[in-house]
C-alpha cells in the first residue's frame, strides 16, 4: 500500500511585530500503517502525536520558520526522536522560538524524503520566508506549499524578511510548472490546486 495523506489542525498563537494572532494551522502527515513523515509542527504535539499513533516518524520537514509551523517541532522531536529539516536560510526564525537548539538538518531545493515507497521533493520556493520550501509528490499528485501558495494566490509577504516580487517569481517559475491537476495542500486553510491557481498569481 502506497503512502496516504492525513490533515492535522491545530491552533495557537502567530506573534508578527510585537502582535499575537490566534491562528489555524495545516499539519500534514504523510505514509502508510507503518511510517510517516511529518510536515510542519504547529502549535501543540498532542495532536501530532495521536494521528500518528505508533507509527515511526522518519522526518519531521519544515516548510519554513515562522513561528506557528515550529513551535511544536521541539515537543515532537522529543517524542519521536526524529530528525528536524530546515532550510538553513530561515535559521533566524527558528532561533526566535529555539534559541538554545538547533534543527538536525538542513534542507534545499532538490533534496527528496520517501515515505511509503513514495518520493517528496524539495521545492525551494523563497518569498514568504528567505528559506521556504515546498514538497512535491509526483506520484500522490500533491504539493504541500506551507505558506507559498493558498487557495486564491500566494502567501502573505508582509512579514519581517518577505518578499512578494520574490514570491510570485517562486510561484511562477517553480510552482505552475507542475501538472494543473496537482493538488495544493496549503499550511493553512483548504486544498486548492495548481490549475485554479494559475489566474491568481500576481
Amino acid at each position: 500500500m502506497g503512502a496516504a495523506i492525513e490533515r492535522v489542525v491545530t491552533s495557537g498563537v502567530f506573534s508578527l511585530d510585537g502582535e499575537d494572532f490566534d491562528v489555524d494551522n495545516n499539519v500534514w502527515v504523510v505514509g502508510n500503517e507503518h511510517e510517516v513523515l511529518v510536515i510542519d509542527a504547529a502549535h501543540d504535539a498532542k495532536p501530532i502525536l495521536k494521528a500518528i499513533g505508533g507509527r515511526d516518524v522518519l522526518a519531521i520537514v519544515l516548510t519554513h520558520g515562522h513561528n506557528d509551523h515550529i513551535n511544536a517541532a521541539g515537543a515532537l522531536r522529543d517524542a519521536t526522536h526524529a530528525l528536524i529539516h530546515l532550510h538553513t536560510q530561515d535559521r533566524m526564525l527558528w532561533d526566535v522560538v529555539y534559541p538554545e537548539a538547533e534543527p538536525d538538518r538542513e534542507i534545499s531545493g532538490g533534496d527528496t524524503f520517501t515515505v511509503a515507497g513514495t518520493t517528496l521533493r524539495v521545492i525551494a520556493t523563497p518569498g514568504h520566508s528567505p528559506g521556504s520550501v515546498c514538497l512535491y509528490a509526483e506520484d500522490l499528485a500533491t504539493v504541500f506549499t506551507g505558506d507559498t501558495l493558498f487557495q486564491g494566490g500566494p502567501g502573505a509577504t508582509g512579514r519581517s524578511y518577505s518578499d512578494h516580487p520574490t514570491i510570485v517569481a517562486s510561484i511562477t517559475d517553480m510552482l505552475l510548472a507542475l501538472p494543473e491537476e496537482t493538488v495544493v495542500k496549503t499550511g493553512h486553510g483548504e486544498d486548492t490546486t495548481i490549475g485554479a491557481e494559475s489566474g491568481n498569481i500576481s
